[in-house]
Formats: C-alpha cells, structure tokens, sequence
C-alpha cells in the first residue's frame, strides 16, 4: 500500500519583478512618474545601476512539479540561483506561488536560514514556546518535550538568556532541536547545518533519518554537501534554472548535479568571495589562485595571498574530495619562509598522479607554524574543481573500479621474495 500523500507541488511558478519597486517615498515615486512620462532621466535612481524595463521580469520557479510521501526524505539539489531556496520558502508558505498548486498535508516546520523564527529579545526558553504555540501546540504540549528539547540543543547554559546574545552555531542548534522535536509532520530544512560544529551535524543528521524511518515524518532538504544528501535522502530532485531535470535515485541525482557543475580545473580564480569557515583569525587572506603550469600530472599553482603581519613560517593544505564531498587524501607544502606583511605570492606543486580518472573538488588551508604548533588562518572551500581524464599508473592489465576500491591508487609496494631452505 502507498504511503499517504504529504506534500504536492503542480506546475508552480515563481515570477520577480526586476529591479527598484517604490522610491520609499510619495515625493520619490512622484518625481520618478514625472521624469517618466516627460521621458527624462529617474532622478531617484542611482549612479551606475542598470534601470530595467517596465516588463522585464524573472522566474525563479518555471512549472516545477513533484510529491513527497509519507516517511520519505526528499533532497533538493542544484547549483547556486537553481530554485532550491525559493521552493522551500513557498512550501514553508513565507511567500506564494504565483501560478500553480502547492498541497500540504500536515503542520510545517521549517529552517530556513539562522535564527528564522526566532524573536532576538526574548530567552531561547521562550522562543521554544514561540514556535510551539505558532505550529498550534498547547503549553501542556510544549511543556512535555521542553527538556528533551534543551537537551538535544546542547544550550542549558543559555535557556533563559535572550536569543540575541547567541552565536550563529548556538541558534542553529536551539532552532534545529525545537523544529525536530515540536509536533509537526513535515519537516523544511535549508542549509542551516553547516554552521554547527562537526558533531552536531552527525547528532542533527542521525535524528532526522530516526524521526523519518521510526516517526513517519517527512523531510525536505536542501544542501551543496552531497555526503549528507546521500547519507539523509532516499530520493532527489534536481533544479537547473527553476525547472526540475531529474527525480528519482539520489546516486544517479547526485552523479547529475557533480557533471553539470564540474569544471576543469581553474586557470584564474578569484577565492575572495568563495566559502569559507569562519571563526578563524584570518591574519592571513587567501585572494586568487592561478595555475600557472600543468605538466606529467602536476599542476603548478600560484597562490596570492595577503598578511596582516609578517611570518616566519607558512604551511599550506589541500585536501580533495570526491563529487559527492568524502574526503579522500590531503597535501601538505613545504613551509614558506618570511612572508611580510601586505601581499605575498607563494608558488606550489600538486602531484595529481594518485588519483583515479573521476571530478574532484579541493579544500585550501593555511597556516602559520610556530613553536611546533600550527594554527590555521583562512579555509577556502571548493577553492579549486577540476577532473582527471587521463590518469593510467597500474602497471597490469586491470581496469580499475572506484566504486568498490576508492578512488586513490596509492603507488605499487615494492616486493621481495625469499625462497625457504
């Protein structure tokens, strides 16, 4: 027997109007008209902004359609300005569709991004009771899962302090705890947890596959870590451009996603607006990276960089992830000696010649060595994407299979033989 019908989404689109809607003001909007209709400059707009037609319009949502079923966790995948936030924003029911059906079965509760829900002033305590009393809970209701709740957020310490003096990580932990555990059958999940420590998004990740497979809730999930989507999800949908291009098997979803957006590997990449982990000093910026030189399966990068002091000793680390974000292996420089303050180039070698035919991503960290301790200052994520095409280093005839052996060949073991007496 199917499993009961939770979440429908028919032919949904999502229209914006582009660029400035209203002045701010009567006066603005007034003088704007005018210098309209006399076909005269806007004197409201701003130098160097692209003035838009009176038409010109973007769909964010273009007829998307897909339903979610009882117990299933649905992710939803695509790159940047795909859909995947405006889906969820009209599921969460913040905004509405401007054409199409959107049917839910059941309360909603959702993460959109840190803190959504949350009133700053009042105490992590009442906000548990905010957001209860909002999924239509009694008090009698909230009051028996309060503890659990507190519990799991690991912020006891905190409860009756005001959400405002929070840290992002200690809102995305209460803000979690409260929507797994407040009565609600569908379950909404930007991605918020990438803001937690480690630990928490195992602890986060383990209680949504327990309330999907032991509760029957359901789930939908977005997030670029393709190792939680597989780990989480046991169905996908792909958004290219507001449309849906594949639901169904989230392997083959993820394989989809990894070859629309690879890349050979960068020539010139700006890293200042990459991702980035925060909380780190950032006493030393990485700004652009450049392969200056690829030859015999190793690239030579030049890495710019700049210092907010001088160092004696930098160390650089690059670790490579497969398409779907398992970390396989990790490189580390030689150290870089007596970088001064201001800008600095450092030029490095990566051996690529381990890795088996397949699209990596790389993570770039560096640090300062001192005293035997190393402290790092700025993590690029996905600083670098590229793919090994050519790669053939076993000496014998024998197909390699990354599925069942990985996708590192390490270089042969050298054997000897010693015949017994």
């Amino acid at each position: 027997m199917a499993e009961e019908l939770m979440v429908k989404v028919d032919d949904v689109y999502k229209r914006y109007r582009l660029g400035l809607i209203g002045g701010g003001t009567l006066t603005a909007d007034l003088q704007s008209w005018w210098a309209k209709v006399r076909h005269k400059e806007d004197p409201n707009s701003k130098i160097g902004a692209k003035v838009y037609g009176k038409n010109e319009v973007f769909y964010a949502l273009n007829g998307i359609s897909f339903e979610v079923r009882k117990g299933e966790a649905l992710g939803i995948i695509g790159g940047n300005g795909a859909g995947k936030s405006t889906t969820l924003k009209l599921l969460s029911q913040v905004t509405a569709p401007t054409k199409g059906k959107i049917y839910l079965n059941g309360r909603v509760a959702s993460m959109l991004e840190v803190g959504t829900g949350f009133h700053p002033e009042l105490t992590g305590r009442e906000n548990i009771y905010l957001n209860g009393a909002i999924l239509g809970m009694t008090k009698a209701e909230i009051d028996a899962k309060i503890e659990e709740i507190i519990d799991f957020s690991e912020c006891r310490q905190f409860i009756d302090t005001p959400v405002k003096r929070y840290s992002s990580g200690m809102y995305v932990k209460l803000a979690f705890s409260v929507a797994a555990h407040l009565d609600s059958e569908i379950m909404i999940m930007d991605e918020v947890l990438a803001v937690g420590d480690i630990n928490f998004q195992h602890k986060c990740l383990n209680k949504m596959k327990d309330i999907a497979t032991n509760e029957g809730r359901t789930i939908l999930y977005v997030s670029h870590n393709m190792n939680t989507i597989k780990t989480l999800c046991n169905r996908c949908i792909v958004l290219e451009h507001g449309r849906v291009i594949f639901n169904g098997d989230t392997d083959q979803a993820i394989g989809l996603y990894s070859i629309k957006n690879k890349g050979n590997i960068l020539t010139d990449s700006d890293l200042i607006n990459k991702k980035r982990i925060s909380g780190l000093s950032h006493d030393i910026i990485m700004t652009r990276l450049n392969v200056t030189k690829c030859k015999d399966q190793h690239f030579i990068f030049e890495l710019k960089i700049e210092a907010k002091y001088d160092f004696e000793k930098i160390v650089l680390r690059i670790v490579i992830f497969d398409k779907i974000g398992n970390a396989l292996c990790t490189a580390h420089s030689d150290i870089a000696r007596n970088i001064k303050k201001g800008k600095n180039n450092i030029e490095f070698d990566f051996d690529t010649s381990p890795l088996m035919n397949n699209y990596y991503s790389a993570d770039l960290i560096i640090s300062d060595f001192d005293e035997g301790i190393m402290r790092r200052h700025d993590v690029v994520q996905k600083a670098v994407s590229f793919e090994i095409l050519d790669n053939e280093i076993t000496p014998y005839n024998v197909k390699w299979n990354p599925n069942g052996w990985g996708h590192i060949q390490m270089k042969n073991m050298k054997v000897k033989v010693r015949q017994e007496n």
